[in-house]
């Protein structure tokens, strides 16, 4: 993970040879898993629900509550999430539900002897309402409009991964310019609509961070995605964020970067394990975790989701 200057454009990789590579890989996955079997959309199963919510999770977006093993292909780095979405609540109408969200989201150092020393963790908690209603939009593909809206909380560490072997003083990386350990927390109100159909998605979203742990970070960011089905247990899914710059030497935000993280993915029902998924990441913007919350980082990870 290495810091580029901070007056990039929206839309920059990392390198050609990266880009190049996320495409191959996400191209061999959809043409390797495709398959003609019949069942159900992944992204609408109806036989057997793979979803506990009313609002289905955001398949590419990186913060969704989830658990999910992702090793990096580029370096030694490897993502574990931990964490679930669930509706307490659901109307007799199945057209109202409210929530809870609970989440880690951790940046594993992959070393040997089968170790794999925890570099930084985010911890998420809050709750959440959801909506959905059919519509009719003409000759758009799209038959029902959902909404969900969250209230949550957001912490940062860094833990025994970041430490020195040898001075066993915590690492001091060379593109921040405070004092580590920072307090990093933040309070942010959350909402996203979504247009769908059985095998499609296309969504927009808002955040507003109400409180921050260091202040001076712009409130506001952006979200937009889509999911297509590509068969019945494939799919391809994008998810864009417009997230604040921060400029170091004036300790505040300043512009915005394009975040972009692109799924490919199969669900393993040809071996009756419905609720596993396959899937490739490539991801290129400001990282995901608060304690890098500076840095933008591109990588890509392969490995396996699991939808409770």
């Amino acid at each position: 993970m290495t810091l580029r200057p901070l007056t990039h454009q929206f839309f920059e990789m990392k390198s050609p040879y990266h880009l190049s590579r996320a495409l191959f890989i996400l191209t061999a996955v959809l043409l390797i898993c495709m398959n003609n079997a019949s069942g159900e959309s992944i992204l609408n199963p109806t036989v057997k629900p793979t979803f506990n919510t009313l609002f289905k999770p955001l398949l590419a977006d990186p913060m969704e509550p989830r658990i999910a093993v992702m090793p990096w292909l580029q370096e030694r780095h490897l993502q574990l999430d931990i964490g679930t979405s669930a509706d307490l609540y659901l109307s007799e109408n199945k057209d109202f539900a409210a929530g809870v969200d609970f989440a880690t989201y951790s940046l594993l150092n992959r070393s040997d002897n089968f170790k794999f020393p925890v570099d930084a963790i985010d911890y998420l908690f809050g709750i959440n309402a959801s909506w959905k209603q059919p519509v009719s939009i003409g000759a758009l593909p799209f038959d029902e409009f959902s909404g969900k809206i969250r209230l949550s909380h957001i912490s940062a560490h860094f833990e025994d991964g970041h430490i020195d072997a040898t001075t066993r003083q915590l690492i001091q990386p060379a593109d921040w310019s405070g004092n580590l350990p920072f307090t990093y927390s933040r309070e942010f109100i959350n909402l996203v609509v979504a247009l769908s159909s059985p095998k499609h998605r296309i969504y927009g979203g808002y955040q507003y961070l109400y409180h921050t742990i260091p202040d001076g970070i712009n409130p506001h960011s952006f979200q937009a995605g889509m999911e297509i089905s590509t068969s019945d247990n494939t799919y391809l899914a994008a998810d864009f964020k417009l997230l604040p710059i921060w400029q170091p030497l004036i300790e505040e935000t300043r512009g915005f970067r394009g975040t972009w993280n692109v799924q490919a993915g199969t669900r393993l029902n040809s071996i009756g394990l419905e609720k596993v998924r396959v899937a490739c990441n490539y991801f290129s913007g400001m990282s995901r975790h608060g304690m890098y919350f500076y840095r933008p980082e591109s990588y890509s990870t392969i490995g396996f989701i699991v939808d409770l």
